[in-house]
C-alpha cells in the first residue's frame, strides 16, 4: 500500500489506524446537539508511540482517556473547511502492533454541517422533528471525533437515546431497543456494523418513521404520509440486488434497507451501508427512480465495499459505480438503454465542465485536492468522465462481458480495503496483460490529469436517442409559421428517459423565442408533469426564454424540495435573468433557514452572497 497522506483530513494516518468505534449518543432535539461518548479502538502502526491527531470540527470535547486514564488534549488552529486538529497526549507510550482504547466525551455544535434538524413544519407529518445526517465527504468530524479520511476503514457499534415516539435509524444493522433507564420519556436503540467502513458512511436519522417490507432482505422507510407509495415504487429492489450481485460477487452487508427523506436532503441518493437514503423528488413515479436505487445499490460494491483512499481519487468511487449501474440498466432492461443513458451522461459532463470552466484542475479525472474544500469540489465529472474513460476501455478490451470480468475481479482484489489510481491502473495491466500494446496506447495524461472534455469521445448506439434529437432539431429549426405543426403526438411517442433526454438537448440551444416555449407549453403541457428530471429542465428553458410566468415556478422548485442538482441551477437561471436577479436573492434570504446547510452555502456562493 501506498503512504498514505489525505490533503482533506489532519488525522495521523501513518502513526495509528481506527479499527473500531463505539458510540453513544443522547439526540437533544430542543439545542440542536448530539451530547456524545466515543471509544475508539485504535492500532498503533509505529514504535514509541504516545500521541495521535484525530480531525474534529465545531466539537466541544469535554474529556479525554486512554485505556481508562485521563489524557491530556488540545483542538489545534481551526482551518477554513478542515476543522480543528483534536491532539491527543497518551499518559503512556506504546509500541507497533498493540491496540488502545481512546475514549472522549463531546457534544456537537447547533451548526454542524453533517447534521440538519428539521422543526415539525418542514416534515410531513406536521408533528414531530427530524433529525439526518449527510457526512460525506468530510462532514463525519462535526458529529464523531476521528480519523476523518477514506483510507482508514472500521466497524463501529452504537447506542442512541431519542424521544420515544421517535425512531432512531443508522447506517447499520438494527440490534434492538430498551427504554432509556435514566429518562422514561426517551427509548435506546441499538446498532452494530460488522463489516469495515469509512467514517464517511457513518449516518444516522431521526423522526416519526414507519416502515414496510420491500423484500426478504430489505424494508423501506420513511414518514407514515408516504410509507406505502415509496413501498410500491421501490418493489424492484430485491431483483436489482440480485442483478447485482450476478455482476459484482456477494452483497456483504446482509440488510439493505431505503430511507425515503424530507425534501431538504442535498443528493439524489446517499449509500449509507445497510440504508441508503433517498430524495423524495424521485417518488413522482417515473424510471429516474430506478436509476437512483441501481447506483446506491452498486455503491455497495465500489465506494463502500472497495473505497477510494483520498478524495482525489473520487472517480474510482463513481467512475465505477455509474459503469456497474448501467450494466444493471443492460441486464434487467436492454443494450439500447444502457447506450442511451451513456449519451446523457456525456451531455451532463459538457454541461458541468462549461460551469467549472475547460481549463479548471476540478474537471481533471484525478484533481489535486490540497486546500480545496470537497463541498465545493463536487460535480458530475468524477461519474461521467469515469464512466466514459471504463466504457472506452471497454471498448477497447473486447465488450461489456469482458471488461466486467475485469471490474469484478477488482473489486475482489481490493475488497474491504482502499485504492488509488495508481494501484487501479496496475491491476489493470496486469489482468489484461495480453492486451498491455492497446493500453499502452490509451491518452492516460489526457483521460487522468487534464482538464475538460476527454480526449476520445466513446460511440455509442444512437437509436433510443435519435427520435429526442430529431424533435429538438424540428423546434431549433421552426419558424414562427412552423409552430402549428407541433402537435402533443409528439412527445407522447417518448419514454420518461427520451423526454428528460429531449429537455437536456433543448437546454444546450440558444435560449429560444418565447413564442416558441410558449408553444411547447401549449401543445405538450409540460407545466404540469410532475416528473422532477423533466420539469427542472422545463423550467431552466422557461426562464432561459424570459417567460417571466416561469420565474414563480422556478423559486417554487428550487424552495419547496432541497436537492442540489436541481435547486442550485434554478436559482442560478432566475439570477441570470437580470430583471429578477434580486427576487431569487430575495426568495434565497427568506427560505435560506429550510435549507441544508451544504446547499445553504453553494447558492449563496451561486448568488454572489456573503462575500
Amino acid at each position: 500500500m501506498t503512504p498514505v497522506s489525505d490533503p482533506s483530513s489532519f488525522s495521523s494516518l501513518s502513526k495509528c489506524a481506527t479499527k473500531h468505534l463505539n458510540l453513544i449518543y443522547h439526540v437533544d432535539f430542543d439545542r440542536h446537539v448530539l451530547k456524545g461518548k466515543v471509544a475508539l479502538t485504535v492500532e498503533v502502526l509505529e514504535d514509541k508511540f504516545s500521541s495521535l491527531t484525530l480531525d474534529s470540527k465545531d466539537l466541544k470535547i469535554f474529556k479525554v482517556s486512554a485505556n481508562g486514564q485521563a489524557a491530556q488534549f488540545a483542538l489545534g488552529t481551526k482551518h477554513k473547511f478542515k476543522g480543528s486538529p483534536l491532539e491527543i497526549t497518551l499518559p503512556f507510550e506504546l509500541s507497533r502492533g498493540q491496540h488502545v482504547i481512546v475514549e472522549i466525551e463531546y457534544e456537537t455544535s447547533p451548526s454542524a454541517t453533517a447534521l440538519q434538524w428539521l422543526t415539525p413544519k418542514q416534515t410531513a407529518g406536521k408533528k414531530h422533528p427530524y433529525l439526518f445526517s449527510q457526512c460525506q465527504a468530510t462532514h463525519c468530524r462535526t458529529m464523531v471525533p476521528c480519523q476523518d479520511t477514506p483510507s482508514v476503514k472500521h466497524t463501529y457499534y452504537a447506542q442512541v437515546s431519542v424521544p420515544r415516539e421517535l425512531v432512531a435509524l443508522m447506517s447499520a444493522l438494527r440490534d434492538g431497543q430498551e427504554p432509556d433507564p435514566s429518562d422514561s420519556s426517551r427509548v435506546i436503540y441499538r446498532f452494530r456494523q460488522p463489516v469495515s467502513m469509512p467514517s464517511y458512511l457513518i449516518a444516522i436519522v431521526v423522526g416519526a418513521l414507519e416502515s414496510r417490507e420491500i423484500g426478504p432482505r430489505s424494508r423501506v422507510w420513511s414518514e407514515k404520509e408516504c410509507v406505502d407509495e415509496a413501498a410500491f415504487e421501490f418493489s424492484e429492489t430485491e431483483t436489482m440486488l440480485k442483478t447485482a450481485e450476478s455482476l459484482a460477487g456477494p452483497y456483504v452487508w446482509s440488510q439493505y434497507d431505503v430511507l425515503v427523506l424530507p425534501p431538504s436532503f442535498p443528493y439524489g441518493g446517499m449509500e449509507n451501508p445497510c440504508l441508503t437514503f433517498v430524495t423524495p423528488t424521485v417518488l413522482a413515479g417515473d424510471r429516474s427512480l430506478a436509476g437512483v436505487i441501481a447506483h446506491e445499490i452498486s455503491h455497495s460494491w465500489t465506494g463502500n465495499l472497495v473505497t477510494n483512499r483520498t478524495w482525489e481519487h473520487f472517480w474510482l468511487n463513481e467512475g465505477h459505480t455509474v459503469y456497474i449501474e448501467r450494466m444493471i440498466a443492460r441486464c434487467m432492461e436492454s443494450e439500447q438503454l444502457r447506450q442511451f443513458k451513456g449519451i446523457g451522461g456525456w451531455k451532463e459532463l459538457q454541461e458541468s465542465v462549461k460551469q467549472f470552466g475547460a481549463n479548471n484542475v476540478l474537471t481533471n479525472l484525478v484533481p489535486n485536492m490540497h486546500e480545496v474544500d470537497t463541498d465545493e469540489a463536487f460535480s458530475l465529472v468524477p461519474y461521467e468522465k469515469g464512466f466514459a474513460l471504463l466504457y472506452h476501455l471497454e471498448e477497447l478490451m473486447g465488450g461489456p462481458e469482458v471488461f466486467m470480468g475485469f471490474v469484478k475481479s477488482y473489486i475482489q482484489l481490493f475488497a474491504y480495503g482502499s485504492v488509488t489510481t495508481e494501484e487501479w491502473k496496475n491491476y489493470l495491466f496486469t489482468y489484461f496483460k495480453d492486451k498491455v500494446d492497446i493500453l499502452n496506447k490509451v491518452d492516460w495524461n489526457g483521460w487522468m490529469h487534464t482538464p475538460g472534455m476527454p480526449p476520445v469521445k466513446p460511440q455509442y448506439d444512437t437509436t433510443m436517442a435519435d427520435a429526442c434529437t430529431a424533435l429538438c432539431q424540428r423546434w431549433v429549426k421552426a419558424k414562427e409559421e412552423d409552430l402549428a405543426s407541433f402537435t402533443e403526438a409528439d412527445v407522447k411517442k417518448l419514454n420518461s428517459p427520451q423526454l428528460i433526454e429531449f429537455m437536456a438537448l433543448l437546454l444546450q440551444e440558444e435560449p429560444f423565442l418565447l413564442s416558441h416555449v410558449k408553444k411547447m407549453q401549449e401543445v405538450y403541457q409540460l407545466n404540469s408533469v410532475k416528473n422532477a428530471e423533466v420539469r427542472f429542465r422545463w423550467l431552466r428553458i422557461c426562464v432561459k426564454a424570459h417567460w417571466e410566468e416561469a420565474v414563480p415556478l422556478a423559486l417554487k422548485m428550487a424552495t419547496e424540495q432541497g436537492r442540489m442538482k436541481f435547486t442550485r441551477p434554478l436559482f442560478k437561471e432566475v439570477y441570470n435573468f437580470s430583471k429578477y436577479s434580486d427576487e431569487a436573492v430575495k426568495t434565497f434570504k427568506e427560505h435560506r433557514g429550510a435549507l441544508h446547510p451544504v446547499t445553504a452555502m453553494l447558492v449563496a456562493k451561486d448568488l454572489k452572497i456573503d462575500g
